[in-house]
């Protein structure tokens, strides 16, 4: 029987869409579920996370990424998963309300205490599980500020009865970073068949049988590296084959993909671009207010859209946090 709260289909996925339909289903329940996604960068954990949060009807959705740029600033992810929620504050116990307060610059005072902050970002996520399934995602965990990845590692192994899901995105390899004893899903590249099938799907024309082949193998179905890598070649280059440098991690050929596209756009967009990797919550107004601060115009965003590398809505999104993370940002 078709599941009619199922986000889109994902080319297969159908496994791993099928244990996050389950996961959803007991938060649906009234119970807890904790689980981290593990996986190359580009090999679909974001668009799992996208998936999970289209298939979430009836919950709410609370969102959060670490930005590489911040890991040195504490609370700084943590602030990002709950800033919406602090309405809510008032009603924690005064220790706890007074903790989270301070470390989030609410409130003055000493410099706040791990454990309390962890009790209070438990409290309030109960608090909101009370009014209905709530599902918190956090994509790309190793990039997460130390405190902030010990207070969510804090709060994940200490969810009981709630109804509430919080779910993290890690790169593969990185440090645990607080995240140990909770059950992963390691999330691997497509099967040769499916890594075909989208691989055709982005390449206009005829592709050589041998020449898809070898990219397949050489991107390893990376989903990601099998949409992007095709967009940087020529017809000649599709019909001869090409050859990924071996010494080169894959995440930085994606990134340098990404960076190819970023510098073929006007240089007021690229700017655009900048400002938007700067602001880690996608918040429109505000990116909008520093724009016009720097004198860039209302249609510098559009060519970045039209390239498929942000979406503008009610907040903006980058189409891959690789695109943020490109070394033209840097």
């Amino acid at each position: 029987m078709s599941n009619p709260h199922r986000g889109p289909e994902l080319r297969g996925r159908r496994s791993e869409c099928e244990s996050l339909d389950r996961l959803l289903e007991d938060v649906r329940g009234g119970q807890s579920r904790v689980l981290v996604l593990r996986g190359d960068a580009g090999v679909g954990k974001t668009a799992l996370l996208d998936y999970l949060a289209a298939s979430a009807s009836g919950c709410r959705i609370a969102r959060s990424a670490g930005v590489e740029s911040e890991m040195e600033l504490a609370f700084a992810g943590l602030h990002q998963l709950c800033a919406p929620m602090l309405p809510h504050l008032a009603h924690l116990p005064g220790p706890q309300r007074d903790a989270l307060g301070t470390a989030f610059g609410l409130t003055a005072g000493a410099a706040a205490d791990r454990f309390l902050v962890g009790l209070a970002v438990l409290s309030l996520l109960s608090r909101l599980a009370e009014e209905g399934p709530l599902v918190c995602l956090v994509d790309d965990a190793q990039w997460l500020d130390r405190a902030s990845a010990h207070v969510l590692g804090f709060v994940a192994r200490r969810l009981l009865a709630e109804s509430m899901a919080l779910v993290f995105a890690v790169r593969q390899p990185a440090d645990e970073l607080e995240l140990g004893n909770i059950p992963v899903m390691v999330i691997g590249g497509l099967n040769d068949s499916d890594a075909r099938a989208l691989l055709d799907s982005v390449v206009p024309g005829r592709l050589d049988e041998r020449v898809r082949d070898r990219i397949v193998a050489e991107t390893r179905g990376n989903p990601l590296a099998l949409l992007e890598l095709p967009l940087g070649l020529t017809a000649a280059e599709l019909a001869g084959g090409f050859g990924l440098p071996g010494a080169r991690p894959l995440a930085s050929v994606i990134e340098q993909s990404f960076l190819r596209r970023v510098q073929s756009l006007p240089l007021e967009t690229q700017r655009f671009l900048l400002a938007t990797a700067s602001e880690p919550t996608g918040d429109v107004p505000l990116l909008w207010r520093a724009a016009e601060r720097l004198g860039i115009g209302d249609g510098a965003a559009a060519p970045a859209e039209a390239a498929g590398l942000i979406e503008l809505g009610v907040r903006v999104r980058f189409r891959h946090p690789l695109v943020r993370s490109a070394r033209s940002f840097r």
